[in-house]
Parts: structure tokens; C-alpha cells; sequence
């Protein structure tokens, strides 16, 4: 079930990107927005279901500290990327319908997405060199996720759970803000419109987004921000599943077959390759 999953979702991100760059009618900041998504989930899910599906088909399920960490890093720059992304969408929705002149501002937005996301799995892996790692080696999760990492140390890692809980919960907490913010704009403006098809248009599209936002902040905020997130209990698993492997499978089914102009343009290509 999980390499279908897995196929199934490398084919609808990297479509998607291959879509958005073939057709110049899709080269505006919204689409490039949503390719970029679709590459940061696609990093995301190829960090942690290709190891994972080879643990479940081998009894060998060692991995190097060196493996590890860069398992982690590739993951958690591509979680904080998408992060981002998720803002600075909902931001570019907001300059779309409010204020049109900020427009260009969501390019400058979308490469310091990925910078951000690079810089913040880089402070946390930094904090990670500090611990040790004795005997007890077993982590008791699918892939190197930094929780699981702290479990095992024999170094006392409350340094480490500090900037982890500051860092994420911060970020979480500030992003969260401005997408309610940037959408209760957008409602405002949008219920002042008197064209009921532009309304229409504009909540279909502001509401996969929200859809997706609702769905990624959910299983983070559990994960990293609640209290006790130490302790040991198969609802972190179920939470980790559910942001790692499913959510990048369902992201371009949501922004996909809810875009109009994704559908035209994949009608044409099918057809000129028909």
C-alpha cells in the first residue's frame, strides 16, 4: 500500500511541477507557488517512505548516525520549506485580491521560503552534534525524526527540547497567525465584491489552500509544540504518518482538481501528446 501511495504521489507532485514549467499561461507567482509545494513535498515524502519501505522488506534495519542526520535534515528542511510556503501563499492570495501593486513581493517571498527552511533544519542538526549517542541505539520510530533522536542520548538533550519547542513553536504559531490574518482580509474584500462567479472563484481557491494549511499544522503542532511530546506513545507515529506520507499525497489532488486553468492545461497537453 505504501510504495502505491508513494508512486502515486511522486507522479501528482512531479506532474505537476513538469505541468506549471511546459505551460506559460501557469508562469505567475501563484503557480510557481504551487510547483514549489509540490517540490518540497515531494522531498519530503522521498526522505522517509524509500527507507521505510526497504525496513519493512529487510531484516537489516541499521542505519549510520551520518544517514540518520541526513535523513532527518532533508526531511526537516523540507517540512520547514513547505512551512513557509504555506504563508507565503496564503499571503500572495491576500495581494492578489487586496493589493495587486505588492504582487511581485511573493517571488522575493518564495526564495526566502526555502532559504528559511534550509537555516532552520541547519540550527537544529548544529544543537544535535552536541549530544552522544551509547548503547541504547534503538529509535523507536519509522525514520530519524528529532524527538526519537533525543530519546536515545546519553546526553541530558533539555537544551535541545528547549529550541525545538521554542524554534517550532514560534514559527508554527507566527505563520498560523498571519494566514488567519491574510484570509479574514481577503473575506472581507472579497463579500465587498458584487460578482457573485468572482466570489465563487476566489473562496475555491482560498479553500483548498485552508484545507491544506488545516491539514499540515495540525499533526506539527502535536508533535512539537505540545507538552509531554517526550513521551512515548503511538499517536506521535500516527502523527509523523500522516504529515510524511499522506499529506504530500494529497496536496496535488486538492490544488489540482479544484484549478481550472490545471485541468485546461492538462487536457491541451494530453492532447497534443494524444
Amino acid at each position: 500500500m505504501f510504495l502505491v501511495i508513494y508512486f502515486t504521489t511522486m507522479l501528482g507532485n512531479l506532474g505537476l511541477i513538469f505541468l506549471i514549467w511546459k505551460d506559460p499561461h501557469l508562469h505567475t507567482p501563484m503557480y510557481l507557488l504551487l510547483g514549489s509545494l509540490a517540490f518540497a513535498d515531494a522531498c519530503s515524502s522521498s526522505s522517509v517512505t524509500p527507507r521505510m519501505l526497504m525496513n519493512f522488506l529487510s531484516n537489516n534495519r541499521m542505519i549510520s548516525l551520518v544517514e540518520c542526520i541526513t535523513q532527518f535534515y532533508i526531511f526537516a528542511s523540507s517540512a520547514n520549506t513547505e512551512c513557509f510556503l504555506l504563508v507565503v501563499m496564503a499571503y500572495d492570495r491576500y495581494v492578489a485580491i487586496c493589493k495587486p501593486l505588492l504582487y511581485p513581493l511573493s517571488m522575493q517571498l518564495l526564495v526566502s521560503s526555502f532559504v528559511g527552511g534550509l537555516l532552520h533544519a541547519l540550527i537544529h542538526i548544529g544543537f544535535l552534534f552536541r549530544l552522544t549517542f551509547c548503547n541504547t541505539n534503538i529509535i523507536h520510530h519509522f525514520y530519524c525524526d528529532i524527538m526519537p533522536l533525543f530519546k536515545i542520548s546519553c546526553t541530558d538533550p533539555s537544551i535541545n527540547i528547549l529550541i525545538v519547542f521554542i524554534f517550532s513553536g514560534s514559527i508554527q504559531m507566527l505563520t498560523i497567525l498571519i494566514v488567519l490574518i491574510s484570509y479574514t482580509l481577503v473575506l472581507f474584500t472579497i463579500l465587498k465584491k458584487k460578482s457573485l462567479q468572482g466570489i465563487r472563484k476566489a473562496f475555491s481557491t482560498c479553500g483548498a489552500h485552508l484545507l491544506s494549511v488545516s491539514l499540515y499544522y495540525g499533526p506539527l503542532l502535536f508533535m512539537y509544540v505540545r507538552p509531554g511530546s517526550m513521551q512515548s506513545n503511538d499517536q506521535d507515529m500516527m502523527d509523523s504518518l500522516f504529515y510524511t506520507v499522506i499529506i504530500p499525497f494529497l496536496n496535488p489532488m486538492i490544488y489540482s482538481l479544484r484549478n481550472k486553468k490545471v485541468i485546461d492545461s492538462m487536457r491541451k497537453m494530453l492532447k497534443r501528446n494524444a
